[in-house]
């Protein structure tokens, strides 16, 4: 549960944030679609909040990119130029340019550091990943895992789990450095505050962007052409092996359960990794080949089940887990400590990684579905964005009051936000 209180002192209408993420939609991936929709219930709640993005993302500036080497210096020319109060970025290592150094651990680095160092402006950070040592490794594993053993190749996977090896604490440096530096760090979940050391936890929000009715589960259904007869465990997310659905396939499903799996190409990442269905499953295993679906059909889908299934090999958090409970929906996951987290709550089950713990905790799903479903509907109150919002607008203002700088918009000319300059290259 979020350490904020959500009341708000002062007239919000003050408080302007340039909002920060490599990753912005149109573009493919969960990063951009939590800071979209951070973004425009804040702006609902008062708030003038903008956002630096890529140059594919519909954002209000841009330039970012993880092959962009001064990321830095276009955050700071456009923080320098619209003045806000606040500089909030979504922090995920990968989207802005990740530098494992193969020699010198201490050389790793990404694009963004220098700003944490040179910004005047408060800096709020909300961190997306954070990894234990296990998981740090396993990402090489599954990367690797179905390419063909010739010398080449396993000459670069040896490499690679070295220089995973030695960048492991690096890695995470990454993350405590840039908590030092920021005047508050945001995180989804207790393990994520521990590995990171520190930060408020406010949950990733979630709610669906369709009205729940009495007939919505039977139009989901029809609109994906399943069936109206079964229990729909899902299996969502992006194509690669770190979803961890190989096990799928493996496993005994029960007579009145489906499992309904939908994949995407992420926008920056390689692999398109295509889980097997073998024919003995081809009827309690559908792969409806939809690709990345819009905030509606989202949303659809997920009423269209009655559980999500989250056998992941690495997780750091999940907008998938997220999405689902908005829904109303209990999980069943790997027992990765993100998840434990919240199965601990009673929303779910995690069980070892393997067909077998998972065809039994489907079973045990089954058995004491109204159980998990009643804890989920209360939880779920707590991921709606207007509280989410409201508690980033909590954070904000404490840190406002702390520097005591009272906000200064009023002073500053009304079209300067709106009439800055859409920068979409920034030559050094």
């Amino acid at each position: 549960m979020s350490s904020l209180k959500p009341e708000l002192t002062h007239n919000t209408n003050l408080l302007k944030i340039l909002m920060v993420s490599t990753e912005y939609p149109p573009m493919n991936g969960g990063v951009g679609r939590y800071t979209s929709n951070l973004t425009r219930e804040l702006n609902k709640l008062g708030l003038q909040v903008q956002v630096l993005s890529n140059e594919n993302g519909h954002g209000d500036f841009f330039g970012l990119s993880p092959k962009n080497t001064k990321n830095y210096s276009l955050l700071l020319k456009i923080v320098n130029e619209v003045k806000p109060d606040i500089v909030h970025i979504q922090f995920e290592h990968g989207l802005y340019g990740l530098k494992l150094d193969r020699l010198n651990p201490k050389k790793t680095n990404t694009n963004i550091d220098l700003f944490y160092d040179l910004c005047k402006t408060p800096i709020v950070t909300t961190f997306h990943t954070a990894f234990n040592f296990k998981q740090w490794m396993n990402i090489v594993a599954t990367k690797n895992k179905d390419e063909k053993w010739k010398v080449k190749n396993y000459a670069e996977k040896l490499l690679k789990y070295w220089t995973h090896l030695i960048n492991y604490k690096s890695f995470n440096n990454l993350n405590k450095d840039k908590i030092k530096k920021s005047k508050r760090g945001i995180v989804f979940s207790q393990y994520m505050k521990d590995k990171i050391g520190g930060g408020d936890i406010i949950y990733h929000g979630s709610e669906p962007l369709i009205t729940y009715d009495a007939t919505i589960k039977g139009k989901a259904r029809t609109k994906f052409s399943l069936s109206q007869k079964k229990r729909i465990i899902l299996a969502l997310g992006f194509r690669t092996n770190t979803k961890g659905w190989d096990i799928l396939d493996k496993m005994v499903i029960p007579a009145n359960w489906t499992i309904v799996m939908n994949s995407s190409k992420n926008y920056y990442n390689t692999e398109n990794y295509i889980p097997k269905i073998s024919a003995i499953h081809e009827k309690e295993i559908i792969d409806l080949h939809k690709g990345f679906l819009n905030d509606s059909d989202l949303s659809l889908l997920f009423y269209a089940a009655d559980a999500v299934i989250l056998p992941y090999k690495v997780s750091s958090g999940s907008g998938v887990m997220f999405d689902g409970l908005a829904h109303g929906l209990p999980f069943i996951a790997a027992d990765l400590e993100f998840f434990k987290e919240f199965s601990a709550m009673g929303l779910g089950i995690t069980v070892k990684r393997n067909p077998k713990e998972f065809s039994k905790a489907l079973v045990a799903l089954n058995n004491n579905y109204e159980y998990y479903a009643k804890n989920v509907i209360m939880f779920k109150e707590n991921l709606k964005w207007y509280n989410i919002a409201r508690n980033h607008i909590s954070l904000y203002k404490q840190i406002i009051e702390e520097n005591n700088v009272a906000p200064t918009i009023k002073q500053r000319n009304s079209n300067n936000f709106q009439g800055a300059v859409k920068l979409r290259k920034i030559d050094e």
